[in-house]
């Protein structure tokens, strides 16, 4: 205005806009984002017209091809894309209703699903960035003879997200307290795939008495913290970078990219289950719950280390044959140690993803599980 002799009195328009949104959201939260995701795309792409219309009309200057119209299109494509991201994630949820329940754990609800009967019950924790359907192989086919449990972790697949940071000792005590407000009682045998294997570990270091058994699935390997280089990645009471960081990078899945990605995954998995873990693969809040699961992975590999004996209890180590280097099969080997009552199986032609994703690897995965299960009935040895 003081500056120019071509002033765009217009420009007050979306700086109202996105001002007024933005006050919204710091006001209310989570209430009036829900609002705002219908709103927001439709309402900011007329804007864009309009302002397109406007510039055309008032500005003379060269300013409006090389400076306004790249930022107006930038606008325009976000609109487009977080519309399209909203009306997708609607359709998800509408082609794919929750199965079980959503049960509050204590500031935010996790979804929960069992199913099958018998005793003890199986839980399953999915490996990193994963959700309940990528165990779609291996659920099924526990439930043919026993109670299996299945769950996601907070941010993804139908779980909510959490203000608390997810390491494996919050995850393992959010666990814990989802069987408990589920009903479903122990003792359990607890199999974790990948860095689903650091949780179950920790869960069963927290309650010993109500682990009857452990299958480690090609899991990740704890680490001491009197080893060097074990510090935890974050420091919860420093700024919180990393946070701050992941809630920018999720922000891609809510303008729709995160769709481009997740049709590239979870190919191997039943039909049902493929499609709801792409949908889950493709939402903001599944994105920044991983890129924080990441985050917290030394934390989470020293919290795990506190499982150093598990008597004789049941225990399976199952191991992928393919695409794992010396170190790692080592420290499956040591994993297998920690019971006197352990077995060690090396799936040849497996690869860490395919143990669950790939049928037969699964079938291989969930005779493991019930070889464990048979053990704690039993009070046998875990079949070699």
């Amino acid at each position: 205005m003081r500056f120019t002799d071509q002033p765009q009195r217009w420009a007050a328009a979306p700086a109202l806009f996105m001002g007024l949104g933005g006050l919204l959201l710091v006001a209310f939260g989570s209430s009036v984002h829900e609002v705002l995701t219908w709103v927001w795309p439709p309402g900011m792409l007329a804007l864009v017209i309009w302002m397109i219309v406007r510039v055309h009309r008032q500005l003379r200057s060269r300013s409006r091809r090389w400076l306004l119209y790249p930022v107006m299109a930038m606008l325009a494509l976000a609109s487009i894309g977080s519309g399209y991201e909203t009306l997708r994630e609607a359709a998800d949820a509408k082609a794919y209703p929750m199965p079980g329940q959503l049960i509050d754990v204590g500031g935010h609800s996790l979804h929960l699903n069992c199913t099958g009967s018998g005793n003890p019950t199986v839980v399953l924790e999915p490996g990193g960035g994963e959700m309940s359907s990528n165990l779609g192989w291996i659920a099924p086919a526990v439930a043919r003879d026993t109670r299996v449990c299945v769950y996601d972790r907070a941010g993804r697949g139908c779980s909510e997200p959490a203000d608390t940071a997810q390491d494996a000792t919050q995850i393992a005590t959010d666990l814990h307290t989802l069987l408990q407000r589920g009903h479903v009682p122990g003792p359990y045998v607890l199999a974790g795939h990948s860095f689903g294997g650091l949780y179950v570990r920790t869960f069963a270091a927290r309650y010993p008495e109500e682990v009857a058994g452990l299958v480690l699935v090609d899991s990740t390997a704890p680490k001491s913290a009197a080893k060097p280089g074990t510090a935890s990645f974050v420091d919860p009471d420093s700024y919180d970078v990393v946070g701050r960081v992941s809630a920018l990078v999720s922000t891609s899945a809510r303008l729709g990219l995160g769709r481009l990605y997740g049709q590239l995954e979870h190919g191997s998995l039943p039909p049902r289950s493929r499609d709801e873990a792409r949908a889950s693969a493709a939402t903001a809040n599944n994105l920044r719950s991983t890129i924080d699961e990441y985050a917290q992975a030394s934390a989470s590999v020293e919290q795990a280390a506190s499982l150093s004996d598990f008597a004789d209890k049941p225990l399976a180590v199952l191991t992928a044959g393919s695409g794992s280097d010396a170190t790692w099969q080592a420290n499956q080997k040591e994993m297998a140690t920690l019971s006197t009552n352990s077995v060690h199986r090396v799936i040849d032609g497996a690869t860490h993803d395919s143990l669950i994703s790939d049928q037969g690897h699964a079938a291989a995965t969930a005779r493991a599980i019930l070889d464990v299960v048979s053990s704690v009935r039993s009070a046998s040895p875990p079949v070699r």
